[in-house]
């Protein structure tokens, strides 16, 4: 399963905080569907993901009825993405 969005960058403090893209949501009602096939447990969904020139993998964190695709800060530094920049990411997801 492959997207695409454009998403602005959010800080999100949980139990550390953390840059996110949120998945738009028509895409997170498409992942939602699927999330039983998906999904390794606690919800995470494993994706692989590109911003700019970087691929990387990671697993999507469901908050609030949708999704936040975590952006590491090897990603944040090569990229120079910061909170409230705007993003195009492509995804890929599962294993």
């Amino acid at each position: 399963m492959e997207f695409e969005f454009r998403a602005v960058a959010i800080e999100w403090r949980g139990p550390a905080p953390f840059v996110f893209a949120p998945v738009p949501s028509d895409e997170a009602e498409i992942i939602r569907d699927s999330a039983s096939e998906l999904t390794y447990g606690w919800g995470v969904i494993p994706a692989e993901a590109t911003i700019g020139g970087t691929t990387f993998t990671t697993s999507l964190f469901p908050r609030d009825g949708g999704y936040l695709l975590p952006i590491k800060v090897a990603v944040q530094r090569a990229e120079g993405v910061a909170i409230g920049d705007e993003v195009t990411v492509r995804m890929r997801l599962g294993r």
